[in-house]
């Protein structure tokens, strides 16, 4: 049972836009902390952007800050990611997760993929200079 899907990653310009969804079950979406992560340098796995789906500051990180915008879509169940004023440094596999059960608060201070029980598949998001 597939929980969460992402779609809308592709290739882009510098300076370009991309958004990417995410369709999660219903269990996955609601009162939860929906995420999108990026692979860094590393192989880590760290928090571009998230939202607690019944209300709250959404968090992101300050590398993408006035420029990626995180949303949702109850009606969807579907949480996007509007990816402005795109660089090079922003290319990555970009994945959306759910973290369950552990609120508003935790989800606006910056939350950390450990703490993310379900995964989707990853996107991958390409921008060339």
């Amino acid at each position: 049972q597939v929980q969460l899907q992402e779609s809308g990653g592709g290739s882009a310009q510098a300076g370009g836009s991309l958004r990417l969804s995410c369709a999660a079950s219903e269990h996955a979406y609601r009162g939860n902390c929906l995420a999108w992560f990026r692979q860094g340098p590393e192989n880590e796995r760290e928090a571009v952007a998230s939202i607690y789906t019944y209300g709250g500051s959404p968090y992101y990180a300050d590398s993408v800050k006035g420029r990626f915008t995180i949303s949702q879509d109850d009606a969807k169940n579907s949480v996007y990611l509007q990816m402005n004023n795109l660089k090079p440094e922003d290319t990555s596999m970009y994945y959306c997760a759910a973290s369950l059960n552990r609120g508003r608060r935790y989800c606006s201070s910056g939350p950390t993929g450990a703490d993310f029980e379900w995964w989707g598949q990853g996107t991958q998001v390409t921008v060339s200079s």
